[in-house]
């Protein structure tokens, strides 16, 4: 029998039917792929574990739930004493920007809090991230995002941004509607990768406009971006941080009528207290942000 089969099976044996099992596994997999496992399970078998339509264990179901109850049922407890009593270790995944500018003050936060604290650090933006998250290799993911999540992805906003131009000081260009009014943007753009949020964002604002300004360079991080603007490669797109000094020789164009960028928390599940402790910490910074 496949362990990951009977698992699937014991939340679904425990909370009576698929589709509230699929709202209680700690970790994302949709409806479809449980049904098709626990056919798998029951072929394998060659039994019928439960009636669907009402669910209803048969006595198979229940002689094997009754086997398999003790021990996914006390998995938790289990974890807790192999660690000590308490969580020790988090994976985060963080963009860059997000890594350099403040992951360490929450780090700091959180090693005060807890003196043995582990945690392990991975880079991506939303789509790389959720996809670690749906495969269980990272705990939490602090991103820009933009449009739905995938299911079973937790979301919850932590603070938004507004976006702007970011050009050398000496620029002609004093305010966005000046290159709006150019039948064509000449001027290089400088971003991030066009599959970031802030990117996909810009560009749908643009397109309802009837805009086209697409980038000239998509650099691997936003000090890159800062950087190659400094020296007078083109206008950056950048999301405005008042707790961060800009370049030297910069300055901000504001971009009015734009959306602003929202950045949240994402997980699955239930939040552990160790997370939990995280998100408090996250919020405090968040609201420094605001």
């Amino acid at each position: 029998m496949n362990v990951h089969h009977l698992e699937l099976f014991y939340y679904v044996a425990k909370h009576r039917g698929v589709s509230a099992a699929a709202r209680h596994i700690p970790y994302g997999i949709q409806q479809p792929a449980i049904s098709a496992q626990l056919i798998q399970l029951e072929d394998s078998l060659g039994v019928t574990l439960f009636h669907r339509r009402p669910f209803e264990l048969t006595q198979s179901g229940r002689d094997l739930f009754a086997h398999i109850e003790p021990f996914f049922k006390g998995l938790p407890q289990v974890e807790e004493k192999l660690r000590g009593g308490r969580e020790v270790r988090v994976r985060i995944g963080a963009p860059e920007a997000i890594q350099q500018y403040y992951l360490p003050t929450l780090l700091k936060r959180m090693g005060k809090r807890h003196k043995a604290l582990e945690f392990s650090l991975i880079s991506g933006r939303q789509e790389e991230l959720e996809a670690l998250l749906l495969a269980q290799d990272i705990d939490i993911a602090f991103t820009a995002v933009h449009g739905k999540t995938a299911a079973g992805i937790r979301v919850q906003e932590l603070v938004r941004l507004d976006m702007a131009l970011l050009v050398a000081e000496s620029s002609l260009i004093k305010k966005a509607e000046q290159l709006w009014k150019m039948d064509r943007i000449e001027l290089p753009l400088i971003t991030v990768p066009s599959y970031d949020p802030q990117c996909l964002l810009f560009q749908q604002e643009l397109q309802r406009r009837k805009i086209e300004w697409f980038p000239s360079l998509e650099l691997n991080s936003l000090d890159l971006v800062h950087h190659y603007v400094a020296e007078g490669f083109g206008v950056g797109l950048v999301p405005v941080l008042h707790d961060r000094a800009l370049p030297k020789g910069t300055r901000l164009v504001p971009l009015e009528g734009f959306p602003d960028l929202p950045y949240a928390a994402l997980w699955m599940g239930k939040l552990t207290p160790l997370l939990e402790a995280v998100m408090e910490e996250v919020q405090g910074i968040a609201v420094g942000l605001r």
